[in-house]
C-alpha cells in the first residue's frame, strides 16, 4: 500500500479522531464531526459491524503511527510470537519505532515530521546517525539531535513552542535534546485512543 497523501483531516472524520494531531484536524473534526462524503451527515457511527470496528481500530493505529499494511501486520506478527498480551506487546513495538520517540520527546510536532526528521539523518542513535524511520530502540539506547541542528529554527520551535514532555519511560538527556529509553513503555504510558484489542480479534480470525 502506498503512503497516504492525501488531506489529513480526511481521514480523520473517517476515523473520529484527531489522527496526526494538528490543530487543523481539531477544527475539521469540530466544525464537520461525521464522516467525509456525500452521506457522511447520514451515516451514524453507532451503527458499525464488529468487522467494521475491528477494521476501523486498525486503521486508528496504523494511520497514527504512520506505517502501511504488511509493515503492520509485521508488528503484529513479532508481536504475537512474543511472550506476553499480544496487544500490549503490538504497542510496545510501535512505540519503539525511532520515529516515534523522536515525535514522544518533543523534536516533532507530528509523527510524519519525526520520520522527517530521521530520514534526513538529523538523529542519532547512541552517537550514530540512524536514518531509518523503523529502527526499533532497546532498554538503554540514547537518541538525540545532531548538534549541527539544534539551532534550526524547525527544531527550536517544536522545543520551545510544543513544550512536549517525554513519557516517563523516556529519561530526558543534554538539556532535553536526548533521551534514554529507560524501560519499555507499559500500556497505561501510552497514550493513544486506541483499543488494541480489536486489532487482535481482526488478524487472529
Amino acid at each position: 500500500m502506498a503512503k497516504y497523501r492525501g488531506p489529513r483531516a480526511r481521514v480523520s472524520r473517517r476515523l473520529g479522531v484527531n489522527i496526526y494531531g494538528t490543530k487543523g484536524e481539531s477544527a475539521a473534526l469540530e466544525k464537520r464531526p461525521y464522516p467525509p462524503g456525500d452521506s457522511g451527515r447520514t451515516r451514524r457511527r453507532g451503527t458499525v459491524s464488529e468487522y467494521g470496528l475491528q477494521l476501523q481500530e486498525k486503521q486508528k493505529a496504523r494511520h497514527m503511527y504512520g506505517l502501511n499494511e504488511r509493515q503492520f501486520r509485521n508488528i503484529y506478527k513479532k508481536a504475537s510470537k512474543t511472550g506476553g498480551i499480544t496487544g500490549h506487546n503490538m504497542l510496545r513495538f510501535l512505540e519503539l519505532r525511532l520515529d516515534n520517540l523522536v515525535y514522544r520527546s518533543g523534536w516533532a510536532a507530528t509523527r510524519p515530521q519525526a520520520r522527517q526528521f530521521v530520514s534526513h539523518g538529523h538523529i542519532l542513535v547512541n552517537g550514530k546517525r540512524i536514518d531509518i524511520p523503523s529502527y526499533s530502540a532497546s532498554i538503554g539506547d540514547e537518541i538525540s539531535v545532531k548538534e549541527s541542528m539544534r539551532d534550526t529554527p524547525t527544531f527550536k520551535w517544536n522545543q520551545d513552542v510544543l513544550d512536549r514532555a517525554a513519557p516517563e519511560w523516556l529519561e530526558s538527556m543534554d538539556g532535553g535534546w536526548g533521551v534514554k529509553v529507560a524501560q519499555e513503555p507499559e500500556r497505561d504510558q501510552i497514550d493513544i485512543p486506541v483499543s488494541e484489542q480489536l486489532i487482535v480479534e481482526l488478524y487472529s480470525k
